[in-house]
């Protein structure tokens, strides 16, 4: 058993609480169990379709989430009934012990990936009063990119009346010394594994140990209050003399999923009294914190497609949307880049790729370049589409087909990360994706939230 003072100061300092986790029973075909997060291959059936022939009959948290591919191609009744499913199987799920529980337990994973990488994890819930994902926050837990309102409530009506949720939410945490997690990982041969298993559609495999002493996790917690303090942090960041609180928590994949938790709860506490407000299980949402400065975590670019659309017109309000705010803006066509001191997006449609060029751009990186004009194309053009693509080789196959157009991405530094959040707030939303698609995290582990 955990000391409770130990449990009270990671609660208190660091947002954090070491709580039951459930992990699917030994009987279970894990491989059928896990699937990937609800917001990939949004624009991909076929995928999401493959997957539901693999698993078949078997227990799956692919019956216990809403592929969000589906979103936009349901009815309101197919959804409504879609939700209804997901609910009645999660009751059924807990009632035939298909999900077992494992009490005061941090779970350490190791993904590998199709080409060999690693990368860690550690699985624990984080407060959500400790994060705030609106515009200029200086919560402890911070988003790192804008949130979409208006993708918010199908995302409630998924989960306010929910059992379980089943996190691919990824939260990073600054640690270039390795001190919180890469402990853990050196005595994983000393630890009860409870998870060994090849993941579904080449994605690589996956591993899992369970920590429950509590001296592992008292060293944990000492090494997360020395990058949360305020001293150290400013020292980190070269911040000074400035009053900007602390920055403990990035949330790298899963920002809609956990505002969405962050809206349910808002929602849910005013109904409880000031006992049940403290520890209900609510308040609480399942992540899985991963290191910055992990060698198998990489940042790729997220692309976009942008459908049902005349390609030339688009272009050319590009360079219109531009010019009236003073920018020398021009497209040209081909595959050579052109040379700029600016920025130069690539392009592709049914007739071939070329560039955006914008010189002395308003926007630090192109991500912001293109996603504001982008924003402001879309209100002006209800009839046009967007998807938000990881993988150049998607974007190339959707962009070129007749109506689309397809945008490509550069790279962003993720040791820039922390700082510029620190700074300048939330990145343009879809700034940068935590490797691709088939490196994202897999729905495995559970936690009741009533």
């Amino acid at each position: 058993m955990l000391n409770p003072a130990l449990i009270e100061t990671m609660k208190s300092k660091l947002g954090l609480n070491i709580s039951s986790v459930l992990l699917p029973a030994e009987n279970v075909d894990m491989q059928r169990w896990s699937v990937i997060a609800c917001d990939q291959y949004t624009s991909e059936p076929e995928y999401w379709e493959d997957v539901d022939r693999f698993v078949g009959d078997s227990p799956s948290t692919l019956r216990l989430i809403f592929p969000e591919v589906y979103l936009e191609i349901e009815t309101e009744e197919q959804k409504a009934n879609r939700i209804k499913n997901i609910n009645d199987n999660m009751t059924s799920y807990l009632k035939d012990n298909i999900l077992c529980e494992h009490k005061d337990t941090v779970i350490l994973v190791e993904r590998t990936f199709s080409n060999g990488k690693k990368r860690n994890g550690i699985i624990v819930a984080v407060d959500l009063e400790r994060y705030d994902f609106s515009k200029g926050s200086q919560s402890l837990i911070r988003a790192t990119e804008g949130t979409i309102i208006e993708r918010l409530p199908p995302r409630i009506r998924i989960r306010e009346n929910a059992m379980l949720e089943l996190p691919h939410i990824m939260v990073l945490i600054d640690d270039a010394k390795k001190t919180v997690i890469e402990p853990l990982v050196s005595k994983a041969s000393s630890l009860p594994q409870v998870y060994s298993f090849e993941l579904m559609k080449q994605s690589g495999s996956i591993k899992g140990w369970k920590i429950t002493d509590g001296s592992d996790i008292e060293a944990m917690a000492s090494a997360l209050l020395e990058l949360a303090d305020k001293e150290s942090f400013k020292l980190r960041y070269d911040l000074n003399d400035s009053d900007l609180d602390v920055l403990l928590f990035a949330v790298g994949d899963g920002n809609h999923s956990l505002a969405t938790a962050k809206s349910c709860w808002e929602n849910l506490k005013k109904t409880l009294t000031t006992e049940e407000l403290k520890d209900h299980p609510a308040r609480y949402a399942l992540v899985e914190i991963v290191n910055l400065h992990d060698d198998g975590l990489v940042f790729e670019p997220i692309h976009r497609v942008v459908f049902n659309v005349n390609h030339e017109q688009l272009l050319d309000s590009f360079v219109s949307y531009y010019k009236d705010q003073g920018c020398n803006a021009r497209y040209v066509k081909g595959t050579e880049k052109p040379d700029t001191s600016g920025h130069a997006i690539k392009y592709v449609t049914s007739e071939g790729y070329g560039y955006l060029i914008v010189e002395c751009p308003i926007y630090n990186i192109d991500v912001g370049t293109l996603q504001s004009f982008l924003d402001d194309y879309l209100k002006k053009n209800p009839h046009a589409g967007i998807d938000y693509i990881h993988g150049e080789d998607v974007t190339d196959k959707l962009g070129k087909q007749p109506g689309n157009i397809g945008f490509f991405l550069s790279k962003m530094d993720k040791n820039e990360l922390f700082k510029t959040v620190i700074l300048d707030g939330a990145l343009p939303r879809k700034t940068f994706s935590m490797g691709e698609a088939s490196e994202k995290r897999f729905y495995l582990e559970a936690r009741k939230i009533r």
